[in-house]
């Protein structure tokens, strides 16, 4: 989906029409009136999410992020429902969010003033907030396993953005049967998908019902409400996929959406300097 107001596809073809990538037929919307009928008028009709050809024989669209339809409603659901509870949008978010920015604040200052790619912290601090809420707690920026699971995260981010992988999305029917990204990728996100597992089997052991004290206590127990609904999408690969994906899609994009904010303040300092006076007059 793109917006331009003078391309030429748009002046032959008007405000939506649908090009070819390889085999996969991409409607294209221009002008904010064709977008705003398709996203906001028509939002049910378009509500469901393209596939990712890399990743979707790993996820077999289960998970809150990767699933549509009545899956991703349900599931989509009981995920704000439950990160309300255990803080989202309220004070006691704010002062986990505030936790990790004081971590990160200590790991600036012992640069002393150096040169410094803060990429590898906002991926821990963006992860740890993750944690937090799906595991209950959070991990130093020192801890092995930790540093283990980031690694295998960004080392698929990387094989995503590879040419080949973009080639594998155009032709994916053929090049599925041949060695390729795809398969380290898919190799790479079971072993993060066994540390899942792992966490998951923790929370079942040690599960109080009357207190449960993540998203992974409240799914088993809204599993285990459900367990003789014989259509319920609260089930465990649901569950396991539905943490992975919250990692998956929610980490990378923090990280980034975070260092594309520092580089801009880092361009424009007045802004910065401007946002320091106003944060100084608030306090």
């Amino acid at each position: 989906m793109q917006y331009c107001s003078d391309h030429p596809l748009r002046e032959k073809y008007g405000n939506v029409f649908t090009v070819h990538l390889g085999p996969r037929p991409v409607v294209m919307l221009y002008g904010t009136e064709a977008i705003r009928e398709a996203l906001v008028d028509q939002t049910e009709a378009f509500s469901d999410k393209g596939t990712i050809a890399v990743v979707k024989p790993f996820f077999k669209d289960y998970g809150v992020v990767f699933a549509n339809g009545e899956r991703w409603k349900t599931l989509r659901q009981f995920f704000l429902a439950t990160t309300r509870d255990f803080g989202m949008g309220k004070r006691i978010m704010e002062e986990q969010i505030q936790e990790e920015t004081q971590c990160l604040v200590e790991e600036f200052w012992k640069c002393q003033g150096a040169p410094l790619d803060p990429t590898f912290l906002f991926q821990c601090i963006t992860a740890n907030i993750i944690c937090s809420i799906v595991f209950g707690e959070r991990f130093d920026y020192k801890d092995c396993q930790f540093l283990g699971l980031l690694d295998l995260f960004y080392r698929s981010f990387s094989l995503l953005s590879l040419f080949s992988s973009q080639v594998f999305e155009l032709f994916s029917g053929f090049l599925k049967y041949f060695p390729g990204v795809h398969r380290q990728i898919s190799k790479n996100l079971q072993e993060i998908l066994d540390f899942i597992g792992q966490s998951v089997e923790k929370h079942r052991a040690n599960l109080d019902p009357s207190n449960p004290r993540d998203f992974i206590d409240t799914y088993l127990l809204r599993m285990e409400k459900e367990k003789f609904n014989p259509h319920t999408e609260f089930h465990h690969e649901n569950l396991m996929f539905s943490v992975l994906s919250l990692f998956f899609a929610g980490t990378e994009n923090s990280s980034t959406t975070l260092r594309y904010g520092f580089l801009l303040m880092l361009k424009y300092p007045h802004v910065a300097g401007g946002t320091e006076v106003a944060n100084r007059g608030t306090f």
